[in-house]
């Protein structure tokens, strides 16, 4: 029954996305970011907490101005996720803009296994198929959706432009794989994670479980490993990458606080655009997510 939900709410906003205009589905975006956000108390003093850590000079008001954006910005970018199923690399190119195209491709170029880690910033359901538009194949690992059948059109969305799809759970054999194969690899790094899979590091001012995989990984295979993130800019999107590191001249150490480091940068950046809905900082901090 709640699959039936599911598809029956997924294909009026299909519909809509397909024939609305651009400027009323900028309305309806607004719309229901505003309503979402009125009735959604649980997230709201989520956001308000992780914000209170992330920004502690921040005043109330400037947190919720924050928190508005932040579901203003998601339904945007889930519009942009139904607008880029059946899409072609032309249209993904039209707006997405790599700032620093040459850090991948000096990467592609030295024939040595390609990691790409991000977080939940942005519109990160783009970078894949911006990356494989314009430069090579890629494997993403992801988490399967509770729905069978959402998680079908979603993965037939991410597996767009050769871009193939590991679970990950029970993933590691076909990363290991991919990589072998010469297919650059993107994990997402950012969200709270269990001790036997983490790296104790300093987020923000507080100590936060990161996950490990993708350092472990680029020791292993001796993999070059770039942080990217997507974010959005006046005339589309942008793509930001940061210096590459290598698996081989970096300890495990070393290259989980890069992509750490990197994240932060970006959320203090804009942090509207960070996906903030989640508690990040319970595994050392879960009585902060009780008070208030």
């Amino acid at each position: 029954m709640r699959d039936k939900i599911y598809l029956a709410l997924y294909y009026v906003l299909k519909c809509l996305v397909t024939l609305l205009p651009r400027f009323a589905l900028k309305l309806l975006a607004q719309i229901v970011a505003k309503i979402v956000f009125l009735c959604d108390q649980k997230h709201r003093k989520i956001i308000d907490t992780n914000l209170k850590i992330c920004f502690p000079d921040h005043s109330p008001a400037q947190r919720k101005h924050i928190a508005q954006k932040i579901y203003a910005n998601f339904a945007h970018f889930g519009i942009d996720c139904l607008q880029n199923q059946n899409t072609t690399p032309a249209k993904i190119l039209a707006k997405a803009h790599f700032d620093e195209p040459h850090i991948l491709a000096a990467a592609l170029e030295s024939s040595r296994p390609l990691i790409l880690t991000t977080a939940h910033y942005g519109n990160w359901e783009l970078a894949p198929l911006a990356f494989a538009a314009r430069f090579a194949p890629i494997s993403i690992v992801g988490r399967r959706l509770d729905s069978k059948a959402m998680d079908k059109i979603l993965s037939q969305n991410r597996t767009q432009f050769d871009i193939e799809l590991i679970d990950k759970k029970g993933g590691l054999k076909k990363m290991l794989k991919a990589l072998k194969n010469g297919r650059t690899l993107g994990i997402l790094t950012d969200q709270d994670c269990a001790d036997n899979e983490a790296m104790r590091l300093e987020f923000f001012g507080k100590e936060v479980n990161f996950l490990l995989g993708a350092s472990v990984l680029a020791k292993k295979t001796g993999a070059l490993l770039i942080p990217c993130f997507v974010y959005q800019g006046q005339k589309g999107f942008h793509i930001r990458c940061f210096e590459a590191v290598d698996g081989i001249e970096r300890s495990l150490l070393e290259l989980t606080q890069h992509q750490a480091k990197s994240c932060e940068e970006m959320i203090k950046f804009k942090p509207d655009e960070y996906f903030f809905f989640h508690k990040r900082f319970r595994s050392f901090s879960a009585k902060i997510y009780e008070e208030g």
